[in-house]
C-alpha cells in the first residue's frame, strides 16, 4: 500500500500544504478519519497521513510494524514523533485497556504485582498478570461457598 508510493517534490509540497508546523507537532489540517489520523489521498487511495509523513522523511516502514505516536496526537505527522514498533508494543505504551494493564503496578487492593506476589496466568496463549494475595482469598472464598452449597450453613 504505502511501499508503492513514488516520492516526489510535488507529493511532498502538496502534503506539507495541509500541515500546520507547531513549535512541537505537525498538525495535518485536512481530512482526518473518525479517530482523528489525517487521511492522505494518493493514487486515488486514501492513506494514513502518518504513514506518508515517515515514508518522505524516514523511508520505508518495516513489515510487520505500525506507527506509534509517542506525542499520543492521533493528528500528528512530524516524523519525530513517529517510531516503527511492534503492534504488541503499539498497544503497551497506548492509553487503551491493554497499555493501562501493561504499566499496571498494584492490583485493585493495594498489592504490589511484582516478585513472588505476581502470579502469571496463561488463558487461550495470552498471559494475564494476577495478584497471588488476592488469587489466594479468592480461591477460600471459592472453596467456603462449594462446601454452603454441599453442606448447608450449620
Amino acid at each position: 500500500m504505502v511501499h508503492e508510493i513514488i516520492i516526489n517534490p510535488k507529493l511532498i509540497h502538496r502534503f506539507m500544504s495541509k500541515v500546520e508546523e507547531t513549535n512541537n507537532c505537525w498538525i495535518w489540517n485536512a481530512c482526518k478519519n473518525k479517530l482523528g489520523y489525517g487521511l492522505f489521498s494518493v493514487n486515488r487511495k486514501s492513506t494514513p497521513a502518518h504513514r506518508i509523513s515517515f515514508l518522505i522523511f524516514k523511508g520505508v516502514i518495516p513489515i510487520n510494524l505500525e506507527l506509534d505516536h509517542l506525542c499520543r496526537n492521533p493528528s500528528c505527522v512530524n516524523p519525530e514523533h513517529l517510531e516503527a514498533v511492534t503492534h504488541t508494543e503499539n498497544n503497551r505504551r497506548g492509553v487503551g485497556w491493554s497499555g493501562l494493564k501493561a504499566r499496571q503496578t498494584h492490583c485493585k487492593y493495594g498489592h504490589e504485582l511484582s516478585g513472588n506476589n505476581l502470579r502469571i496466568k496463561i488463558v487461550n496463549n495470552k498471559k494475564h498478570r494476577q495478584c497471588r494475595i488476592c488469587h489466594r482469598r479468592w480461591q477460600k472464598e471459592r472453596i467456603l461457598r462449594i462446601k454452603e452449597r454441599e453442606f448447608g450453613s450449620c
